[in-house]
Formats: structure tokens, C-alpha cells, sequence
């Protein structure tokens, strides 16, 4: 039986040719071959053994022709939802989608009317911003506070005066939170879900992280609470498993009524799922990679608390936001006083890509994202070339 240790994540998977977005997508628009990949949320890791057998399996049928997602798959992700996390989802209310994105723009229009507001969260992963104003909605801002240590927190009382006076219609939460790696406590979660019951809002909730949860935070899913409003959570194995590139995720709401406009909306749009290899693919995920989470976790672990002592030491001027979830560091650089054009031209010219805290809204400014879900020797040196960059 294979061993999911450090040794086996160290190797990682060879990636440039295969028509990557991270790697092949960067050299494309970079020409930099020097360059380091340290940016999109996908990791350098190869896809847990179970998963490429199941592809294999569907390969060996020789033909693909049209393909049903039956109880099996419904069943497959509420089997992993209650052994992983606790959670008791009914396969009756699980509709399968391509990516997260696309539920985040049908729970949008299905929970909403042109020009009713929704509310989010900046800094806060960038299509949500689009997946509202695609739908000629308004995007309405409740910024997270932020203490001296780096660390955020909602602020309950600008939500309800925003939800209080009709602002929003929705709120669209991220959780766990991506850039700022928050883990919602249950208490915080009871208390938005409190908002938009007393308020008659929707909550949005993207948990494509939740899988990616350090000890001793626990993920508090928003199907895991009493329904005191109307929820949709959009979860998918893309992330935990590396399988994003197969477009397979789901959407989970326990309101018949709302789950029907979700469907329609899909139907409307023409938006299918139930590819013959990301099925299959994610049914393995779901059922037979336990084991191989376990190794990515601990690994995932190791490279987080390395890389924060490694910048605490090389660069104590950048505030290394507590990461409790997802791999993906938020680094405050602000204390460099350098625009933000600079800032990632410097980083750029030491042949690393990171993400432009931009992309996450205004109060990204100053920030950049940077993934440690790759090979700690990949990682080691690209920090190595950052703090040589910003040392100075």
C-alpha cells in the first residue's frame, strides 16, 4: 500500500505540457521559464491513486456516450460530508454542477431580483464580485475588520445595518475564507444565519475549502446548523482532490422551492454536468482517498508553519495573516510602502508569480496571495527569491 508521507508529496507531479493554467498558462503569458508558479489555487500534487484509477477504469470502456449522475454521486458526497465533517445532507437536495463559480452565479439569480443587492466580505475571492454584477445585481460591501495580529472577523454590526435598510438580499459567504484563511466559528455562523433570517435574506455559501481545515479550527458547514433562513452551499472535491480541471462540483439547499429555481436556471443556461471521468473521479475522491487527505494535510501543515518562520525571519516587515484553512497565505506587505504595481513587478523580476491582492477587491491593496500547496523545496525557493526581492 502506497505511504502518503512527506516523501510522497516532496516528489510532487511534473506539469508543464499538460496544458496547465498555473504553469503552461503562465509561461504563455510571462515567456519566463525561470519562473515559479505560486499563484492559483492548485496544487502540485499528484491526484490520490484511487482517483487515477477510476479514470482508468472509465478510459477502458472505449466508448463515452452520453452519461446519467444517478443516486451514486448524491450519495458518494453526503457519505464524505458526514465521515469528514459531521454533516447530514439528504441526496435529494444535491444538484450537480460543472465548478463552484457556475453555483455561485445561479444561486445569485435564483435567489435574487435584478437590482437587489448582495452582500460580501472584501477582501474576498474575486468572482464574486463578477457573479453578482454579471446578474445586474449590485454588490454590497460589509468589509472584514482586521486586528494588529493580521487576523479577521466579521463585523455583525455594519452587516445588519446594511441588511436592515434593504441594502442586500443575499449574502455570499466564504467559508473557510479565501484570501484571509479564516475558520467561521459556530457562533459566527449562527449569527449571519441570524441576520438573514430576521432580514428575509439568502445565504450564499462557498465551502470549496472546507476540507483544507488546520487543527485545532473545525469547519462549521452552514448545512450543519438549524435552517433558520434559506441556504445554498457549493462544495466540490476540485480543490482537496487536484481535479478541478474535470468541472465537477455540486450544489446543496435544503429549500425545495429555491432548488427548483437553481435548476431552472442551470436548464436555461444550458449548463450540464455529468462528464463520464469527473463523475467517476469524484466518486473515488469521496470514497477511497481518505487515507491520502490525511498525508496532504499533515504535509499542507509543514509547508504553512515553514513558510511563516521563514518570513517572520527574512522579511518581519510583512504580516503573515494566521492561516487556520486553505493553503493559500495572505501577506500584508503594506510596511514596505511600495504601490502595488511595484510590489509585484519586484516579485515578478525574482521569477515568482503570485497573486495580486487586487484581484480580492479594494482592501486587497498592499497584499499578495501566495499557494503553498506545492513541493516544500518549490516553496522554500520561491520564498527565497521573494525576500530577496522585498529585503531591501
Amino acid at each position: 500500500m502506497e505511504r502518503f508521507d512527506r516523501a510522497y508529496f516532496d516528489a510532487g507531479v511534473p506539469r508543464v505540457g499538460t496544458d496547465s493554467v498555473k504553469w503552461d498558462g503562465m509561461l504563455a503569458e510571462t515567456g519566463d521559464r525561470d519562473m515559479l508558479p505560486m499563484w492559483v489555487a492548485d496544487m502540485d500534487f499528484p491526484s490520490p491513486p484511487a482517483v487515477y484509477d477510476a479514470l482508468a477504469g472509465v478510459l477502458a470502456r472505449r466508448t463515452w456516450g452520453y452519461t446519467i449522475s444517478g443516486e451514486a454521486d448524491a450519495q458518494a458526497l453526503c457519505g464524505f460530508w458526514a465521515r469528514r465533517h459531521g454533516v447530514t445532507l439528504d441526496p435529494s437536495w444535491v444538484l450537480q454542477s460543472p465548478c463552484v463559480v457556475t453555483g455561485l452565479r445561479v444561486a445569485v439569480q435564483a435567489a435574487t431580483e435584478p437590482g437587489e443587492g448582495v452582500l460580501v466580505q472584501p477582501p474576498v475571492y474575486g468572482p464574486f464580485f463578477a457573479s453578482i454584477k454579471d446578474a445586474g445585481r449590485r454588490v454590497v460591501e460589509s468589509p472584514l475588520a482586521r486586528d494588529a495580529r493580521g487576523r479577521y472577523s466579521m463585523d455583525l454590526a455594519d452587516m445588519e445595518n446594511r441588511l436592515r435598510g434593504g441594502q442586500a438580499r443575499a449574502v455570499m459567504l466564504c467559508s473557510p475564507h479565501n484570501p484571509c484563511g479564516r475558520v467561521w466559528s459556530r457562533d459566527e455562523m449562527q449569527a449571519v444565519m441570524a441576520l438573514c433570517a430576521r432580514y428575509g435574506a439568502t445565504l450564499i455559501c462557498d465551502e470549496i475549502h472546507a476540507d483544507f481545515v488546520y487543527a485545532p479550527n473545525r469547519h462549521v458547514s452552514v448545512m450543519a446548523l438549524p435552517a433558520a433562513c434559506k441556504r445554498v452551499m457549493l462544495c466540490a472535491a476540485s480543490k482537496t482532490f487536484n481535479v478541478a480541471g474535470l468541472e465537477q462540483s455540486a450544489i446543496v439547499c435544503d429549500d425545495e422551492a429555491l432548488r427548483a429555481r437553481m435548476a431552472a436556471q442551470m436548464n436555461a443556461s444550458g449548463v450540464k454536468a455529468g462528464n463520464a471521468f469527473a463523475l467517476a473521479a469524484t466518486r473515488a475522491a469521496y470514497t477511497g482517498c481518505d487515507a491520502w487527505l490525511d498525508g496532504l494535510l499533515c504535509y499542507l501543515a509543514e509547508n504553512r508553519d515553514a513558510a511563516v518562520a521563514f518570513l517572520r525571519e527574512t522579511l518581519p516587515a510583512v504580516v503573515v495573516t494566521p492561516l487556520e484553512a486553505t493553503y493559500l497565505l495572505w501577506l500584508d506587505c503594506r510596511a514596505l510602502g511600495l504601490p502595488q504595481e511595484e510590489l509585484l513587478s519586484r516579485v515578478a523580476a525574482a521569477h515568482v508569480k503570485v497573486n495580486d491582492g487586487l484581484f480580492f477587491g479594494e482592501l486587497g491593496r498592499g497584499f499578495i496571495r501566495l499557494n503553498i500547496g506545492c513541493p516544500r523545496a518549490q516553496l522554500m525557493e520561491a520564498l527565497r527569491r521573494i525576500a530577496g526581492a522585498l529585503g531591501a
